[in-house]
């Protein structure tokens, strides 16, 4: 797959599962990313939440998405920069309705967003013990 095909990819399947470490202890969880697109993968996540507080102590986390119809899994790793965009934000409160309430009481700095920027590998049940290779988001 190339970027644009592994962009589509991301967007057409947004769950996906973040794995950040805190200290020596890894921890992954299920996440609706926003958007992938040339300005990388953004995700939202709470700043009173765990997941937040790791990812601002280290930035280094891996996203992994799977497409079980299809057989394939992209895991996009790299270091997540924090983004403080009040346009993104509203864009990301329009999509998650229930983040509303959030902001109101906590205000815009309740809500944590994150771009990646990182590599992509694709992985399927056909190719999977083939070479890796990356590909540069």
């Amino acid at each position: 797959m190339n970027k644009s095909e592994i962009l589509a990819f991301l967007n057409a399947n947004p769950t996906c599962y973040l794995a950040t470490v805190e200290g020596n202890k890894p921890h992954v969880r299920a996440m609706g990313m926003v958007k992938a697109d040339e300005d990388g993968v953004i995700i939202e996540t709470g700043t009173f939440k765990d997941v937040y507080k790791q990812m601002a102590a280290n930035p280094n986390v891996e996203l992994c998405f799977f497409n079980s119809k299809d057989g394939i899994q992209i895991r996009v790793s790299g270091a997540v920069e924090a983004v403080d965009d009040r346009e993104l934000k509203d864009e990301i409160i329009a999509q998650r309705p229930f983040l509303k309430e959030r902001v109101a009481e906590g205000g815009y700095e309740a809500m944590g967003v994150f771009r990646l920027k990182g590599q992509a590998y694709v992985w399927s049940f056909a190719t999977g013990s083939e070479p890796k290779t990356y590909v540069q988001l």
